[in-house]
């Protein structure tokens, strides 16, 4: 399995940004995709999950983000997005794709429960 994750970049509060994720090697519409994100001296924390059809393919956010940002996914592209709205100096950090298609429902929410991740990409925020 492999993840591919771009579009970070740096962007002034208040500005958007759209990553992306494209995943390989494996059943992408049976699998959670979702987002995590790491700032410094901070533990990487959930953003975002898109159920699979496993899933019943329902969105889930972090509250810090919810109303915010978007996750969405296009199966047949194998790919997933992250639309980031109103970015402020608290959404900066490194943020992670993770897939897997094992996750259970109730877990969605823990990184632990992600076999499959990305490399990363920066997301830098100007005041």
């Amino acid at each position: 399995v492999q993840l591919q994750a771009s579009g970070g970049g740096l962007v002034q509060a208040g500005g958007s940004l759209r990553l992306s994720c494209a995943a390989s090697g494996l059943t992408f519409r049976n699998s959670f995709m979702a987002w995590f994100r790491q700032a410094p001296g901070k533990e990487r924390e959930f953003v975002a999950v898109s159920a699979g059809a496993r899933g019943g393919w329902v969105p889930s956010y972090a509250d810090s983000v919810k109303g915010r940002f978007t996750i969405s996914r296009d199966n047949a592209k194998n790919t997933v997005y992250l639309q980031m709205n109103s970015l402020n100096s608290e959404d900066a950090a490194v943020y992670y794709c993770a897939a897997d298609w094992r996750v259970i429902a109730s877990s969605k929410r823990n990184a632990a429960a992600y076999e499959y991740w990305g490399r990363g990409t920066q997301v830098t925020v100007s005041s």
